[in-house]
Formats: C-alpha cells, structure tokens, sequence
C-alpha cells in the first residue's frame, strides 16, 4: 500500500520528455569553442600523442578544419601557435607575418562569421617556455605588459575578433585594452584568463604546443589551487580594466570557483576543459572503462550548471554529433 506523500520528486522524472521539459540547464554547440595548434614546421597533421584525436595542424589545413567547425555547428576556435623559431622575448608572438596572424587571416577568409579567437601570451614563443621576460629566472611582469600589448595589437590588424591573455600577468587586461584603443581596436572584445591554476592538468597542453618551461614551473605567475579568495580578486580586478568575458582554467576541478567568480562579476564565463581532463576521459574510455559520450555530455552540463556560458573543450566536434543524434 503506498504511502501518503505529498511531494513526490519523482513525478517529473517519468519520461524522457518530461524530464526534458523540466532540465533545469541545457548544452548546446553554441557554447563550445574548439582549439586548434598551428604548427609552422609541418606539412601534414601530427597527432598529440598524449590528446588521442588532438593533432597539430600545418598551416595549409587551417581552412579545412575551420569549415568542418562550423559545418559542426560551433561558433568559434581558439588557436594557438607553434613557431619554428624562438628567442628570449617571445617576439614571434608579435610578427605580423607570425604563424597564428596568418591561421587568423586563412580562418576569416575561409568562414568570415567564424569567431576566431587567440590565445595571447608567450610561452609558445619564447625558447626558455615561460610566459614572459626573464631577468634571471623571474618573469618580468612589467617588460612582458608591453609586449602583450603588440601580440594584442597584431593579432587584432590580422582580423581575430577575440584576444585570450593567458599569462597571468598583474595588470594585462588594462595594457592590453589601452594598446587595442590606441591602435583604433576599440571594439575588440578581451576574454581574460582571469583565473589561471598553476595545475597538473595543463601536462598534455605543453605537449601540444611544445611550451614546456626548461626550468622551474610557472607557479610564480599562476594562482595557487589552494586559493579561492585570490581567484575572486583577479577577476574583479580584470572587470575594472575592461574585461568583456573571464575564464576559469582548468574546469573540471574548479567549479566552485566558476560558480563563484560567476555571481561576483556577472560577465560571460568562460571555462576551459584543458588537456589532462580531455587525456583522462580518453584513456579511461579506450580501456572500457567508461562511457566516453556519457560522461562528456555530463561534465559539461556540469560547466555549465557552475556558470559557464562558454567551454574551450578538444571533445567539441564528438559533442556537436552527439547533440544532433
């Protein structure tokens, strides 16, 4: 004999659409952001051997992976560059005829409303594989501030829509808008990695864009995982110099802190579902261990419940197939 419940949760639960109808968050490709390595000393894609399904790119497939991106349904890539020269200073960040300035220009010409977004910091640049200057082995904050300011600048004469500092530099966004402003780039949006771990799960990444550091790590410039409070000040501090969008990276370990930072600012919020995560769920699924679309689909559901209002994830293309099963 049933008992006599007045709330019974499990009344919306009874069928598919139902509980389609009462979901409370929803994904969709309009959230997903796809990365793409360009490197400029292949010819033909080379895997990442550490991303299964991640492949460096020569500069030739760019508007051929750019298409299958949008043919997908997905409204932006991120890219980032492998240059086949480096020097101390990073300063093929800011050639025009640089590696990523001239993937941003075959990705405009090819799909003109793609969003074309791109990483702007040094660390794929520069031969020691830090993010900056060095005097010793410190990172010169205020010396990298104004190369930023030219990476920004040239990037944004190439055509991206979208400058993405990484660098966890004191005071980025405001050198990077003032330098934007003073060239006539006014209206070039700046996506902050406002929030940036030092993390173990960025291993993969520095495979995939040969930037591992020769020395040392980069917890000098990166916010302890520790730090919840720390990730709340820089974030309001990028509001006041003129972000238009924050990040959070890495996501998966990090929710609270999306969720968080979210409330505290209210711009869109964007997470990155970085290399060790991406590793992990491929490793896992290729020994049968898991279900590869299941758990996708919910770890960003799961970004988004947190805040997120826009993913950088390597699983964008499988998941634009999987929502249009």
């Amino acid at each position: 004999m049933p008992f006599d419940l007045t709330h019974r949760p499990r009344r919306l639960r009874k069928s598919a659409n139902l509980r389609r109808m009462v979901s409370e968050t929803t994904l969709s490709v309009n959230d997903l952001i796809y990365p793409l390595f360009v490197d400029e000393g292949i010819d033909t894609a080379v895997e990442v051997k550490s991303m299964p399904g991640v492949n460096r790119i020569p500069l030739s497939d760019v508007a051929n992976m750019v298409k299958t991106v949008e043919d997908a349904g997905i409204p932006a890539v991120i890219f980032f560059g492998i240059p086949t020269e480096k020097d101390a200073i990073g300063s093929g960040g800011w050639d025009d005829e640089g590696i990523v300035q001239q993937a941003i220009r075959v990705a405009k010409q090819a799909c003109p409303d793609m969003v074309v977004i791109a990483d702007t910091c040094f660390c794929e640049y520069t031969d020691h594989g830090h993010c900056g200057v060095l005097h010793g082995e410190e990172v010169d904050n205020d010396e990298t501030l104004t190369n930023l300011q030219k990476e920004a600048v040239s990037y944004a004469k190439a055509g991206v829509d979208i400058v993405a500092p990484s660098g966890m530099m004191d005071g980025m966004i405001q050198a990077i808008r003032q330098g934007l402003d003073k060239a006539g780039f006014q209206d070039t949006p700046i996506m902050s990695y406002a929030v940036k771990y030092a993390s173990g799960y960025f291993g993969p990444f520095r495979d995939a864009a040969d930037s591992t550091p020769i020395f040392g790590d980069r917890a000098q410039y990166q916010m302890d995982p520790a730090n919840r409070r720390e990730a709340i000040k820089e974030a309001l501090l990028d509001v006041d110099e003129g972000a238009d969008m924050l990040m959070v990276k890495p996501a998966l370990a990090y929710m609270d802190i999306i969720r968080e930072v979210k409330d505290a600012t209210q711009l869109p919020m964007a997470v990155y579902n970085v290399s060790g995560e991406y590793a992990m769920v491929k490793a896992a699924a290729a020994n049968g261990w898991i279900d590869e679309k299941r758990v996708v689909l919910e770890t960003m559901l799961s970004f988004k419940r947190a805040g997120a209002d826009m993913i950088i994830t390597y699983h964008a293309l499988d998941i634009a197939v999987w929502l249009n099963e």
